[in-house]
């Protein structure tokens, strides 16, 4: 009797465990026969979509020497290294206006032309998305809008509109403060030092006005140690944002501590502010605290969690300070080294009065001004590279074929990269002085009529993602422009301080593209 129950059940479990197998056995065929066909399919509707519009493999490529092109991966890290990174790009993209490149066996490509450029931005904006650059960015910013593709960047995107939205209906008095500040700042050191680098003021001027906007008061009510600490910290989770970029997929494997502290601590600060404002909700009540920090207040009634809050701020202020303060930086790096362009810039800024707050009236009345600030975005843009991938199987204009004039298919998980860039200094749109600082082809209205906004002239990217700060960044730069003009109508450029020929300058990238080596000028 024993020994037939144990026979028994030693039957049963073996009859289970084959069973099993046989399920088992069974499950993987048919997955490995639904990826099979799924393939096929997908094979197959790309063929049919590359019939219909004549599609062509891109031909030129970005040639190499070593196995699975380290020799590209290792000169991509000495240019970021070296202080002018996209000089040394110049000649991937002198190839052609689209081109391959194998690294590690993928294949990926560049492209700087228009139309593609218009199509990946725009009208084909659903096909592509940010892919690897959210590991970048990630540590140091958090969840957001920069961060994020689909629904959940719609819904920032909205929350972030609305702010911007009421910003542009106050008059430009936001602003007032912040540039006494920095013209205080300048003279101080001017008279200590001589020559003044006007860089690290530009970047103290632009985030003093972005937390204004963000966190209700100025960055400048923390002490001057804090500030220090905030900045260092910024320059530094940036500069390890700029290697996290160019790792792409392996960006989780660059995390040492000073990166992780940096992070860290530009999140601590923002939660200072964010936590200020909370507490202040709880004591006067929803009302009377949206007066005073209604960005805040508004995206907690969105979000209800306060480290959400703390990284949609964090992304709206890293792009403020670096953009702006990067745009400044340019513009008056190029002014004092052009002469007539300065004297007519100083000319045109002395109608405005020297005493009283600036209206946005009068700064659109100032055309010249505005030629030199699209200059400046025209040669170093907010966004001078950009790097999507493909998520849904899609057409790119122009690149393939031996004349590169045909249709490209480009399969879901494709990688590109928009030079905006090289974009910008094509002599194609730009003429053959495209590598002069020269604001006077503006001044006519048919050079943009010929680039076309989005398309030939990016300045503050385009399409849906188009910046929601533009009107904010233009108007705080022209603002710190007109003052600092009328209150140093000596600016020069010190004896000694090399005049270089455009594109030799060394140049700092990591969010945004800034001189590396500042922007010295005498201003008495």
């Amino acid at each position: 009797m024993t020994r037939n129950f144990t026979e028994g059940i030693s039957e049963t479990g073996t009859g289970s465990v084959t069973n099993l197998r046989i399920i088992t056995f069974t499950l993987l065929i048919a997955l490995l026969a639904y990826i099979y066909v799924s393939s096929r399919g997908q094979k197959k509707f790309e063929h049919a979509l590359a019939e219909k519009y004549n599609c062509q493999p891109v031909i030129p490529r970005v040639p190499s020497q070593w196995p699975l092109a380290l020799d590209l991966l290792i000169r991509q890290y000495r240019m970021l290294l070296g202080g002018h990174t996209f000089e040394q790009f110049t000649e991937f993209f002198a190839i052609a206006g689209t081109v391959r490149i194998q690294l590690f066996g993928v294949t990926g490509y560049f492209t700087s032309d228009p139309e593609n450029i218009e199509s990946i931005l725009n009208s084909r904006f659903e096909d592509y998305g940010m892919g690897t650059r959210r590991l970048a960015f990630f540590p140091m910013i958090g969840e957001g809008i920069f961060t994020q593709d689909g629904p959940a960047w719609k819904r920032s995107r909205e929350l972030i509109r609305r702010q911007f939205a009421r910003v542009q209906k106050q008059n430009l008095q936001v602003f007032t403060p912040h540039v006494k500040e920095l013209i205080s700042g300048l003279e101080n050191e001017s008279k200590f030092a001589g020559t003044v680098d006007m860089k690290p003021f530009f970047f103290d001027y632009t985030l003093s006005t972005t937390t204004q906007l963000l966190f209700g008061e100025p960055h400048g009510s923390l002490s001057e140690r804090e500030r220090d600490a905030v900045r260092d910290n910024f320059d530094y989770a940036a500069l390890g944002v700029g290697v996290r970029l160019r790792l792409a997929d392996l960006a989780i494997f660059y995390n040492p501590s000073k990166f992780r502290n940096a992070c860290k601590g530009i999140k601590q600060w923002a939660s200072i502010f964010a936590g200020k404002a909370m507490k202040y909700r709880n004591e006067v009540g929803d009302e009377k605290a949206s007066e005073k920090y209604s960005f805040i207040i508004d995206m907690w009634h969105e979000l209800q969690d306060e480290a959400l809050v703390r990284d949609q701020l964090l992304h709206i202020l890293v792009a403020g300070r670096d953009s702006t303060a990067d745009l400044l930086c340019w513009t008056l790096f190029h002014v004092v080294r052009n002469r007539d362009v300065l004297e007519r810039l100083k000319q045109e800024v002395a109608s405005v009065p020297a005493n009283g707050i600036i209206t946005r009236q009068q700064i659109q009345g100032l055309r010249f001004l505005r030629c030199c600030l699209n200059e400046t975005l025209r040669l170093y843009p907010t966004l001078p590279m950009n790097l999507k991938f493909v998520t849904n199987t899609t057409i790119l204009p122009r690149g393939g074929g031996i004349d590169g004039q045909s249709p490209v298919l480009f399969p879901k998980g494709t990688g590109i990269a928009l030079s905006i860039y090289h974009l910008h200094r094509l002599e194609s749109i730009y003429g053959s002085d495209a590598k002069l600082y020269r604001p006077e082809r503006w001044e006519s209205g048919e050079l943009m009529k010929k680039a076309g906004l989005g398309k030939g002239f990016v300045d503050f990217n385009a399409g849906p993602r188009l910046c929601l700060g533009k009107d904010f960044a233009l108007m705080e730069a022209s603002y710190a422009v007109i003052r600092i003009l009328q209150a140093f109508p000596n600016i020069r450029l010190p004896p000694g301080v090399p005049n270089e020929p455009l594109g030799t300058e060394r140049q700092d990238y990591t969010i945004g593209l800034a001189p590396a080596d500042g922007v010295k000028v005498l201003l008495s």
